[in-house]
Formats: C-alpha cells, sequence, structure tokens
C-alpha cells in the first residue's frame, strides 16, 4: 500500500494580518495532484487542520472542497484526518453520519462504550488497497485532552502516563485483530521528547507548560508507522525512521523559514514498512528576513532595503522581517522603512527591535524579583519599564514629561 502522512496544515491562519487563503489553496491543488501521480490508497492527515477552533467558513468549505474532490479523483482513497490542539473536536466531526458509507474518516476525539470504555474499534481503520484487500489498520488517535485517556494511579506526571497508557491498550487491541501479514500505522497530534524544536519558534510551544512530552518508547513495535503531527519540523523522532512528524506544508512563523516543508509517502509490503520518500511542497510566498543573520544599525539595514532587486517574472512578493539594531528609541523607525521599500517587491509584515545595550547584562531580573509593583513610586516604575524595554536609562527630559503629567492628574484644579 501507498500512504502519505501530512499535519498541520493549520487553514485560515493570518500571516501577521496576511489573508493565507491563496497559499493553502496552492498547497491543496499540488497534494491533489501528487496523490493522483504516486497513486496513493491512504492519506492522513494528523491534526490541526484548521488554525483556531472556530473557523471561518471559508476555511471550512476550503477544506470539505478538497475532501470531495479528492474522493471524486481518487474513488479508492482513504482519507483518514484527527483533531489537534488547535481543532474543535465536536466541529471537525459534525459531518461523520454523511459520511459514514465512504472512506472519509473524522476523528475528534475517543469515544466510549455504554460502560463508559474507550471504544477502540471506532479508532481503529481498516484500509484496503486498489483491490479492495484487506493490507492494513489505521489507529488514529486525535489530540488527547483531559479525559480522554486513562489514569494512572501514582503517575508523577498525568498526562505522560495516561497518554502512555492509552497507546499501549490501544496497540494491544489492534494486535489481536491484526492478521500477520497486516501493518498497523498509528497516528498522534502530541509533543515527544526526543523532537527538535527550534528555540526561538513561539508556533511550536508546548501545549501544558512542558509535561506534554511524550517518550518514543511509548509506541508499541507492531507499529510499521507513527505519523505523528504538532511539531512543525520534519524530522523522525528519537532516531526512529518509522515514527515521523510530516512538519507543516506552509512556515508558519519566520524561524521556520528554512525548514524543509514536505510530506511522506510511505510504501507497506505486507506487516512492515517498505520505503519512505520525502516530497518536498513548493512554497508560494517565500519568508525573507533584511539583515538575513543577525540585526544591523540603521543605516546598514536602509541600504540594504534599498538595494532589494526586482522579482522574476512569476515571483510572488515575499513575507519580510526588517530587524534594527538601535541605541535607543527612534521615532521615525517606520517612517524610514517604508521609505526605504517604496516601489519594493516585498510584503513588510513585522519589524524587530534590538537595543545595543540589552546585549550587556543587567541586573533588572533581579529588581522584578525582590520588588514590588505596588510599592513603587510611578516614577521608579516607568524607569524601570524603561530599562527594561531599551537597556538604558531613563532620559530626563522624558522623566520630566512625566512628572509633569501625573502632577497634572493630581492636582486637576490647578491643570
Amino acid at each position: 500500500m501507498r500512504v502519505l502522512h501530512t499535519a498541520d496544515w493549520h487553514i485560515g491562519q493570518l500571516f501577521y494580518d496576511q489573508d493565507r487563503t491563496e497559499e493553502h489553496q496552492a498547497f491543496l491543488d499540488w497534494l491533489l495532484v501528487t496523490l493522483e501521480e504516486h497513486q496513493v490508497e491512504v492519506l492522513l492527515i494528523s491534526g490541526d487542520i484548521f488554525d483556531v477552533p472556530s473557523p471561518s467558513t471559508q476555511s471550512i468549505r476550503q477544506f470539505y472542497t478538497f475532501l470531495k474532490e479528492a474522493s471524486q479523483r481518487m474513488p479508492h482513497l482513504h482519507i483518514i484526518a484527527t483533531a489537534g490542539n488547535h481543532d474543535s473536536a465536536p466541529r471537525l466531526e459534525v459531518p461523520k453520519p454523511l459520511l459514514e458509507s465512504s472512506t472519509i474518516f473524522l476523528v475528534g476525539s475517543p469515544e466510549r462504550t455504554a460502560e463508559g470504555e474507550i471504544n477502540f474499534e471506532k479508532m481503529l481503520i481498516p484500509l484496503r488497497n486498489r483491490q479492495g484487500e484487506l493490507r492494513a489498520y489505521c489507529l488514529a488517535v486525535p489530540y488527547l485532552r483531559m479525559g480522554d485517556y486513562p489514569s494512572v494511579e501514582g503517575a508523577a506526571q498525568a498526562y505522560q502516563a495516561g497518554v502512555e497508557a492509552f497507546y499501549s491498550a490501544a496497540a494491544a487491541y489492534a494486535r489481536e485483530r491484526l492478521e500477520p501479514h497486516q501493518a498497523l500505522i498509528g497516528m498522534g497530534h502530541l509533543h515527544a521528547v526526543e523532537a527538535q524544536v527550534s528555540d526561538l519558534d513561539q508556533v511550536e510551544r508546548s501545549i501544558m507548560g512542558g509535561l506534554e512530552g511524550i517518550s518514543a518508547g511509548a509506541f508499541d513495535e507492531r507499529f510499521a508507522y507513527v505519523a505523528l503531527g504538532h511539531i512543525h519540523k520534519a524530522q523522525a523522532v528519537g532516531n526512529r525512521e518509522h515514527i515521523r512528524y510530516s512538519g507543516s506544508p506552509l512556515p508558519m512563523s519566520f524561524s521556520e523559514r528554512n525548514y524543509r516543508h514536505q510530506v511522506v509517502l510511505l510504501e507497506l509490503e505486507g506487516a512492515q514498512l517498505q520505503q519512505l520518500t520525502f516530497l518536498e511542497i513548493p512554497v508560494r510566498i517565500p519568508l525573507l528576513r533584511i539583515p538575513a543573520f543577525q540585526f544591523q544599525p540603521i543605516d546598514q539595514v536602509l541600504e540594504e532595503l534599498n538595494n532589494l532587486e526586482p522579482l522574476e517574472e512569476g515571483q510572488e512578493k515575499p513575507y519580510l522581517e526588517v530587524r534594527v539594531l538601535l541605541e535607543g528609541p527612534e521615532p521615525s523607525l517606520r517612517n524610514q522603512i517604508d521609505q526605504a521599500l517604496e516601489n519594493k517587491p516585498v510584503r513588510l509584515v513585522k519589524i524587530s527591535v534590538s537595543y545595543q545595550s540589552l546585549t550587556e547584562p543587567t541586573s533588572l531580573g533581579d529588581l522584578r524579583v525582590f520588588h514590588d509593583p505596588a510599592t513603587l513610586q510611578p516614577d521608579e516604575l516607568l524607569r524601570r519599564a524603561y530599562q527594561e524595554e531599551y537597556g538604558t536609562e531613563l532620559p530626563q527630559n522624558l522623566l520630566d514629561c512625566f512628572l509633569e503629567i501625573t502632577h497634572q492628574i493630581n492636582q486637576p484644579d490647578q491643570a
């Protein structure tokens, strides 16, 4: 069987207020062609289909239009989509009654039996090849929220222990139904402790304050492949090639601009994983940082902006982040950058500023620890806020203005 693994679409995401509908549509169009070209029989979407729990009507239409077109072009194709932490589990499952006779499976959350037990049967999806032969099963596990996983008595980390117990019980259930020649695929939307995550990436943040890391050892050896979502950097987990994050199809932040955005094509032979192929996704709108490697003084930045070359024919204007190193506040910074970018082929979405004095150690952290803000006078709070923001002492002229304003507020009759 040929299976394609993708995740973390985040349909509906705004990139610094920039609508990304066209970018997502370009990816979905590419994916349809890819599924056909490689004669894929199973499509796995491992969570975070949408960017927010209540996506717009346009985002919902975009997703379900894709499902319809994929099914029409490839009637044999199994599509299995699970909810991620960004998705609303009930919302994702709304169309399930209409899809019962199809090969589209939407899994928002684990179901329970009448006795209150986890109904693993509903998550164990049989997979048939083009000839209709039952070749594999998929254990379609969505992002597990509190109440979805069992409670493990005495566990130091309740979430970790509960999720690992869930996968152990699910794999045991699947083993009883597998024939020796049938493969077992697992899905999950979680943070594996062995995964590599950029320190600068605020999108791949911890879900539960860093307590949610799951070990690769939690996945039963019977799994031929485990299709994970949540981490946007495509990678194997813990040097286990069959346990993988496919990564996100679009860069979700500037820290992801150098990620390889891809889908994973896997071929199963009997119960074993035979081959992995990584198919790179074309990026419709690139991400550009100026300067590329580190913050630079404003004069150097403006010179680089002024020297931007025209785009080649057919190229899309990139999203631009400008990074400036300053000595202190620069009220005209935005205006200077806008003038330098006039008629330039870019989309300015972010200006990041660093201050030279902040490269030197300060004792500001100690001040925040030992002083309750409620005990400080307003002018002292201002001094400390300015020091924290700019790494230098508050200028006297600003302090004088502040004191005059606070005096007028406190003495309104004399204003």
